[in-house]
């Protein structure tokens, strides 16, 4: 019983008392001190979040840089949120959910810490909601007309919602038209849904397959058709779980340009591009099969 009280007193005042070592952190003399390499990973990762908003893609992009936690692996997305709500780094000491002033230096500020944690607090739909209206349209500098003019993105706001669109350079500059033609204004959910719901059916195509998987055997890449299949499927499954921005920049990466017709929507898809975005999803898997 006093082993125990002690133990809750030490922690009480901020003493180390043994455990888990933070990543950031070495031990010495029975007292936590900063790893200067390791706190700049740290912090590059707390501002990384703030920058993203996202664990999921966060992960990610860490893992598929081969960031590893102090034991040497690979880290996740539940690691990543156990790193970020860790009070050590804010200079604290934990007992029994309660924090308390550590005899430890702090690795990150109270203003970082703090938009950390007010993204953390929202929901998922509100982080993504918010992401999407800071971030460039899906599909701007893509779209365009049957005319060959582009359609630019811009919204506005009724009711305190916010409605985003796709307009055409014809619209705007009063451009003049033929009788006969495509619409000039499209809801923007509803075209990069369309899009995006077009690109993972090319996706699954086998000749899409076939050029992907010959790309990556040509780069020293994955030598069996089962790897790229599986890839490619892991895409569309990945896809609902991506922050805006980083949907954004896959776009960009997968398509060159769409046109709206009287008949529809043409994706014009960058094959290069798939094999791009596919050696990325792929390298956390080869780190994996390296350990």
């Amino acid at each position: 019983e006093r082993i125990r009280d002690k133990v809750a007193a030490s922690r009480k005042r901020g003493i180390w008392m043994g455990g888990y070592v933070p990543l950031g952190y070495d031990v010495q003399d029975r007292k936590l001190v900063v790893n200067e390499a390791e706190a700049a990973a740290v912090r590059g990762i707390f501002q990384r979040f703030t920058d993203l908003g996202s664990a999921t893609v966060l992960a990610r992009e860490l893992r598929r840089e081969g960031f590893r936690n102090k034991q040497g692996t690979l880290i996740d997305k539940g690691y990543l949120y156990r790193l970020l709500n860790n009070p050590v780094y804010r200079g604290e000491a934990m007992h029994k959910g309660k924090a308390y002033p550590g005899e430890h230096d702090a690795i990150i500020d109270p203003d970082l810490w703090d938009r950390v944690h007010a993204i953390l607090q929202e929901s998922p739909r509100k982080r993504a909601s918010n992401s999407r209206a800071q971030t460039p349209a899906l599909l701007k500098g893509l779209i365009f007309g049957e005319s060959g003019a582009a359609m630019t993105p811009t919204s506005t706001k009724k009711g305190g919602k916010l409605y985003r669109y796709y307009v055409s350079m014809d619209v705007i500059r009063n451009r003049e038209t033929g009788k006969e033609t495509a619409p000039m204004r499209l809801a923007a959910g509803i075209v990069e849904d369309a899009v995006v719901t077009e690109v993972r059916r090319i996706l699954q195509t086998p000749d899409v397959i076939t050029h992907v998987l010959a790309a990556l055997k040509r780069d020293g890449g994955v030598t069996s058709e089962t790897d790229a299949i599986a890839a490619l499927h892991e895409f569309t499954a990945l896809w609902s779980q991506l922050f805006p921005a980083e949907q954004a920049r896959i776009i960009q990466l997968l398509v060159r340009r769409v046109t709206v017709t009287t008949a529809g929507l043409e994706v014009d898809i960058r094959r290069d591009g798939i094999a791009g975005v596919i050696r990325e999803m792929l390298a956390p898997r080869r780190l994996e099969a390296a350990e």
